[in-house]
């Protein structure tokens, strides 16, 4: 079977009757199969995608079928599915269940979407490279010796091999949009609180998002319209109505669409200058365009960092707090009373980095280091998104590479964490601010390895930036 990269492609092909939901499952199984050595899936729904394909074939012959009829899915191992495994990447969940289907993947499974299997990540979602997972690392597949990105890694390599047509991931500083950019793909993360949370395991609370992987800018927006919008099971949940994405992708004439880039960002002495050059030569396309492209001060860039590790540790010590041995997941079994059963299950359980970051987070939140550090990157974290939205109101869209290098070496960064933690220097700002932000293929270097060009807008602002990344694409 042909490899399909649009989802226009594989509704024509199926109403032609040139293929059915049952062949393009089967053709994601072979595939699957043919890239196990890159340790994409943890589990492969494989028999009841099979079914669950037959009976939409079914809806589809009686004219019943919903609009994702056809698609399929694959779901990062953070996501909530019922009577499926799930365990964040980690040990401490290992045998554990989910006894609900979260909010974002019931309403793709309402729509005929099929969901394939549940996809490697860094644990509970930590880390730039997916080299933290339990399960051992994903491979690049374009560069088995390189990584994906993380921590959604597999979810990027799973859409790059044609193993599903979409995969979802979550995105705390990055984690969409990186990967997406060392793969040669499209990763959207929507504003904060677009998309509920409910059946999304915790990370870092005020900053996690689900995002979208795909090929192309279409398919993102028709499953960021299914899933968006207010939920019951979500306080925090936008009741934003949700427009009809998919039909607002024409761009209209430049018609003085005004674009900011950030001098200190083309500027970092960590930029790859051939991700320079990508960035230089996108932004004057636009200028040719006819587009208004100015640079623009950023003076808070070096606090990103910062101000992002600090608060993301302090929520993750608190919410991974409830893995302890006594309700679910594993259970150490050298321990003597409740005390030790505590330590043990936690300090076997959980990774070298997950547990970096849970001890870096309950020491900005102890007593005399709280006002110090915590409350601190609280104001800054004000500060930053004061200052970002006075851009988005000056400016339509900001314009920056995705990250400072192409896909690194496996192995090259997990010695030195502050290394490591360096690949989110461009995604966080708008993890930390709560904009809607997605990453763009921008050529290849040297070795053939894929660029990302990441585009900012403002809260809520997705149908724009679906549209003026669509053009992107298009024109460059």
């Amino acid at each position: 079977m042909k490899k399909y990269t649009s989802f226009s492609e594989i509704k024509k092909d199926i109403k032609q009757g040139n293929t059915t939901c049952n062949e393009l499952v089967a053709h994601y199984l072979e595939n699957i199969n043919k890239n196990e050595h890159l340790n994409i899936y943890l589990e492969v729904y494989g028999e009841e995608a099979l079914s669950k394909a037959q009976k939409v074939d079914a809806k589809i012959t009686d004219g019943t079928e919903g609009k994702l009829a056809g698609m399929v899915i694959g779901i990062k191992d953070v996501l909530c599915y019922a009577e499926h495994g799930l365990q964040g990447g980690s040990r401490i969940l290992d045998g554990f269940e989910s006894q609900f289907t979260g909010t974002a993947v019931q309403r793709l499974i309402d729509e005929d979407a099929i969901i394939i299997g549940r996809q490697n990540c860094d644990e509970f979602a930590m880390g730039s490279s997916n080299e933290n997972s339990a399960f051992g690392p994903t491979l690049n597949g374009i560069d088995n010796e390189r990584v994906p990105g993380g921590s959604s890694g597999a979810s990027a390599v799973a859409v790059q091999m044609d193993t599903c047509l979409i995969a979802l991931g979550s995105d705390t500083g990055g984690s969409v949009r990186q990967p997406a950019a060392f793969c040669g793909i499209v990763g959207m993360k929507p504003t904060y609180s677009r998309i509920s949370r409910h059946g999304l395991i915790s990370y870092a609370s005020s900053f996690d998002c689900i995002g979208i992987f795909s090929n192309n800018i279409d398919d993102n927006a028709l499953v960021l319209e299914v899933m968006a919008g207010k939920d019951d099971y979500d306080s925090t949940v936008s009741t934003e109505p949700v427009p009809s994405y998919s039909h607002l992708l024409e761009l209209d004439k430049p018609n003085g669409l005004k674009i900011a880039y950030i001098t200190e960002t083309l500027e970092s002495e960590g930029l790859n200058e051939e991700i320079k050059a990508r960035t230089l030569s996108a932004l004057e396309g636009l200028k040719n365009d006819g587009y208004i492209v100015e640079a623009v001060d950023f003076p808070f860039l070096k606090y990103l960092l910062p101000t992002y590790y600090i608060l993301t540790t302090a929520e993750s010590s608190s919410n991974l707090s409830r893995y302890d041995g006594v309700k679910y997941g594993m259970r150490s079994k050298n321990t003597t009373d409740l005390e030790s059963m505590y330590k043990k299950t936690r300090s076997e359980g959980f990774g070298k980095e997950v547990k970096r970051r849970i001890m870096l987070g309950t020491f900005v939140l102890s007593a005399s280091y709280y006002d110090a550090y915590y409350t601190k990157a609280q104001k800054v974290r004000r500060i930053i998104r004061e200052k970002t939205k006075q851009l988005l109101n000056e400016y339509d869209f900001i314009v920056l590479p995705t990250t400072p290098t192409t896909a690194f070496k496996i192995g090259e960064h997990s010695k030195d964490p502050l290394e490591m933690y360096l690949a989110d220097l461009f995604t966080v700002q708008s993890s930390v601010v709560g904009t809607p932000s997605i990453s763009i293929p921008n050529g290849e270097d040297k070795n053939g390895l894929p660029i990302g060009l990441q585009i900012i807008t403002d809260d809520f602002k997705e149908a724009e930036l679906f549209a003026f990344s669509k053009h992107l694409m298009k024109e460059h």
